[in-house]
């Protein structure tokens, strides 16, 4: 399970060139943006630049966007294949400045609901993003994100990691990532980088 947004970019083209049986590596993402996979904003069409090229083209992908008929109907469509997977051998995430993973946003109403790991959905559709670009999103839920045999949370900058030692020491502090780093299911490993000179 794989991340979006602009962090692990890098990371994926050191990873695309990583000699492994690819062909036996199925690649699914935690969340993308309502739009077409070839527009700038898109996960998938990020992953597939940056991911799966070299030897990670032969890596399988299982996009989160269907037809586009509806953004409902497209997290209805991807729940069954993203089901099939779990639980997934590893997830890769992000965290963004206000604590959201995935496109899990602490402003939107139902997020407490998406947030906990016994929630009926799987994959649920975003209308209000919490985030630039301010687009409808579909996003896997906690049920999904926790399913991992290892989570890695890739953060960079001083600003998230400020963020990260509030979680663990604060216990009323609850932006999206908490339930992340509170949850008991899976492992998190958190990895930080500093600010790029």
């Amino acid at each position: 399970m794989v991340t979006g947004g602009s962090g692990p970019g890098p990371v994926y083209d050191r990873l695309s060139a990583v000699d492994l049986d690819w062909s036996r590596v199925t690649v699914a993402l935690s969340d993308d943006r309502f739009v077409a996979s070839d527009a700038a904003e898109s996960n998938e069409g990020m992953v597939r630049a940056r991911l799966l090229k070299n030897h990670a083209a032969a890596a399988t992908l299982v996009p989160l966007m269907g037809a586009g008929a509806s953004l409902e109907d497209d997290a209805r469509a991807a729940e069954p294949a993203i089901a099939a997977l779990a639980p997934f051998d590893a997830t890769l995430l992000g965290m963004g400045p206000d604590g959201h993973i995935a496109s899990l946003y602490a402003s939107n109403s139902d997020a407490a609901g998406w947030l906990d790991p016994a929630c009926d959905r799987w994959v649920v559709g975003v209308r209000s993003a919490g985030w630039t670009p301010y687009v409808s999103r579909l996003s896997l839920t906690a049920r999904a994100l926790f399913d991992a045999k290892v989570i890695i949370l890739l953060i960079g900058g001083d600003a998230k990691r400020t963020l990260i030692d509030q979680i663990l020491e604060d216990p009323v502090f609850n932006p999206p990532a908490a339930a992340l780093l509170r949850q008991t299911r899976s492992p998190v490993r958190v990895i930080w980088s500093p600010d790029p000179a």
